[in-house]
C-alpha cells in the first residue's frame, strides 16, 4: 500500500489520519517505508482483543524487525515467507519434514511422480511464482529484471554498496558455492573486495532471504568438529540464472549438478518448516577429518541424519560418515556430560528413487527429489 506516493506521503506526514482513512483490519504492505505508522498501529493493537487486526508486510527484514521488535515486543507474530514449495507447486498438502517411515509413505502416496528432467525443470524454473510461469526462454529476462529493480534496489537501501559490479559479482560467487562450507576469504577473492566486506555483503543477502545460512553441529562429546557454517541459495532459479546455467539439461549434466540439486532438498525441507510456523532445527555436520553429514537434524534429544545424493541407486557407502556421530550416544560417559548425549536415530538418504526401502542398519528411509515421487 505504501507504493503509492500519495499515500506513502499521508503515511508519513499523518499516520493518525492514514490510519483512520484505512482503519483496520487492514494489510500495509512495503511497512518499512512509512516507520512512522508503528506508533499509531501499537495503540490500535493495543485497544483490541483481536488477533489479525493488523498485516505488515515488507521485502527488508533486516529495518522492518528492528522497528517492529521496538515498537510491538510480545505483541506480533512474525512469518516468513520464501518462494513456492515442492508441496504448493504440485498443489498437495504441506507438512513438515520428519524422518519417520509414515511420513515418506504419505509424501510417495500423495505427490505425483516426475523423472531427472522435470526435477532439474522445477530447479532452474525457481520458487517465484511470476517468473516459474513464464516459458523456459523468457526466465533468464525475467531473473535479470529481478536482480535490477528488486534485488539491488533493496541492497542500495540497506547499505551503502560503493560498487554494484562487485556486488554482483559477489552474488555469483556465492550462487557458484551454494551447499558449500562459507569461506570468506574464497568469496572476497572472487569478487575482489576484503574478507570484511564479504561478510557484510553476506549477512545483506541473508537478510534479504536470498542465501540461508546452516550453522555447524556443535556438541561437547564431539571433538574436533569444524566451525564452517554451509550457505544455500533459497531459490535455484536465481542461483542458476548467476551463475550461467540455461536450460533443466544443461544444469543436470554439469558441474553444479550435485550441489544445486542438495540446495533443492535444502530449500524443500526449510520451507516444510517455515510454512507449518515452526524454526527448523537443522545444522550442518563436519569434522576435522573430513567427514561430513549434508543435513543434521535434532529434535527431542535425538539426532536425525540426512544425507543428500543426486543418485538412482543409493548403496551403504552413502552412509559411510554416519558413524561419526558415535560418541554422543556412547556408554560411559562422564557425569558432568551426560546432558549432551543424543540418540542416533535412522539415517535418511534423499535421492532419485521410486519408493522408499532400507539401504543399510543405518539408512532405511529413501525418498525422491522434492518429497515428491521421482523416477530416474
Amino acid at each position: 500500500m505504501v507504493d503509492n506516493t500519495a499515500i506513502l506521503q499521508t503515511a508519513k506526514e499523518d499516520p493518525a489520519l492514514f490510519l483512520q482513512r484505512y482503519c483496520p483490519p487492514t494489510l500495509i504492505d512495503e511497512i518499512q517505508k512509512a516507520p512512522e505508522l508503528l506508533p499509531y498501529i501499537k495503540e490500535i493493537v493495543d485497544a483490541s482483543n483481536q488477533t489479525g487486526t493488523v498485516w505488515l508486510t515488507g521485502s527488508q527484514p533486516f529495518h522492518l524487525m528492528k522497528e517492529v521488535s521496538e515498537s510491538f515486543a510480545g505483541r506480533v507474530g512474525v512469518i516468513e515467507m520464501l518462494g513456492l514449495s515442492g508441496a504448493e507447486i504440485s498443489g498437495v498438502p504441506s507438512e513438515p519434514f520428519s524422518p519417520e517411515q509414515d511420513y515418506f509413505v504419505r509424501r510417495v502416496t500423495a505427490s505425483k511422480s516426475y523423472n531427472v528432467i522435470e526435477a532439474y525443470d522445477r530447479i532452474c524454473a525457481g520458487s517465484l511464482p511470476g517468473i516459474r510461469s513464464l516459458p523456459e526462454d523468457l526466465r533468464a529476462g525475467a531473473y535479470e529484471s529481478h536482480l535490477d529493480t528488486y534485488i539491488m534496489r533493496d541492497i542500495r537501501d540497506l547499505s551503502q554498496i560503493g560498487d554494484e559490479l562487485k556486488f554482483r559479482c559477489f552474488m555469483t560467487a556465492c550462487a557458484a558455492l551454494t551447499s558449500k562450507p562459507v569461506v570468506y576469504a574464497e568469496l572476497a577473492r572472487i569478487a575482489d573486495i576484503d574478507e570484511k566486506t564479504a561478510k557484510t555483503w553476506l549477512s545483506l543477502l541473508v537478510s534479504l532471504y536470498i542465501v540461508k545460512i546452516v550453522e555447524p553441529y556443535a556438541n561437547n562429546l564431539l571433538k574436533r568438529l569444524s566451525k564452517q557454517p554451509v550457505m544455500h541459495f533459497l531459490d535455484t532459479g536465481l542461483a542458476a540464472y548467476l551463475t550461467g546455467w540455461t536450460s533443466p539439461q544443461a544444469i543436470e549434466a554439469g558441474a553444479m549438478s550435485g550441489q544445486i540439486f542438495e540446495t533443492h532438498v535444502f530449500g524443500e525441507i526449510y520451507k516444510s518448516f517455515l510454512n507449518a510456523g515452526q524454526r527448523a532445527p537443522l545444522y550442518f555436520f563436519r569434522n576435522n577429518d573430513k567427514k561430513e553429514i549434508d543435513l543434521l537434524m535434532e529434535r527431542d534429544g535425538a539426532l536425525f541424519p540426512i544425507e543428500v545424493k543426486k543418485t538412482a541407486s543409493p548403496s551403504r557407502k552413502d552412509t559411510r560418515n554416519l558413524n561419526a556421530l558415535d560418541p554422543v550416544n556412547a556408554s560411559g560417559v562422564a557425569p558432568e556430560l551426560s546432558m549432551y548425549k543424543r540418540e542416533i536415530r535412522t539415517g535418511t538418504i534423499v535421492c532419485m528413487v521410486q519408493d522408499t526401502f532400507p539401504v543399510s542398519e543405518r539408512a532405511r528411509i529413501v525418498i525422491g527429489t522434492g518429497f515428491s515421487h521421482a523416477r530416474a
